[in-house]
């Protein structure tokens, strides 16, 4: 399991809008690494549009956004068409990357227990360390939390 302190595993997943990306590529940028459940989601859309209408203030401080789920590419574009997202959504398909991270498992959805995400995000420093690290993230507070950690 990613914990704060830990250096942030590497990964390669085909974006809705780049081909693949690879983590490590970011290196020298702060990352904004946010898993999700699924695409086109109330909790999941809220979250998506706070972090597109902040991104002029990740852009002054040099840093990238990544959204990861398990939805495919085609759900991705969708996603990002719909609500006009200014950064890329990458698909965990296999639920790999979600897996090394921690945070894919069981979870309750109206009242059934599935596999799947559990809303986290993670902030990764120039050199690819995690400095922050949140599990069970709420989506609508997201924002406030992210603009307290990055000063943005």
């Amino acid at each position: 399991m990613v914990e704060k302190g830990s250096i942030a595993p590497d990964f390669t997943l085909d974006s809705d809008d780049r081909g693949a990306v690879t983590l490590s590529d970011f290196r020298g940028r702060k990352v904004v690494l946010y898993f999700y459940p699924k695409d086109d989601t109330s909790g999941c859309t809220a979250q998506a549009c706070d972090l597109r209408d902040a991104m002029p203030r990740f852009e002054e401080i040099d840093a990238v956004v990544l959204g990861v789920s398990p939805d495919d590419v085609d759900s991705h574009r969708a996603f990002r068409a719909k609500y006009d997202l200014n950064f890329p959504l990458l698909a965990d398909v296999g639920g790999v990357v979600s897996d090394n991270y921690g945070v894919w498992g069981e979870r309750s959805v109206r009242g059934r227990t599935v596999m799947g995400i559990e809303r986290s995000t993670f902030i990764i420093d120039e050199e690819g360390v995690v400095i922050e690290a949140w599990r069970g993230v709420d989506p609508r507070a997201h924002m406030d939390a992210l603009a307290e950690l990055l000063h943005v």
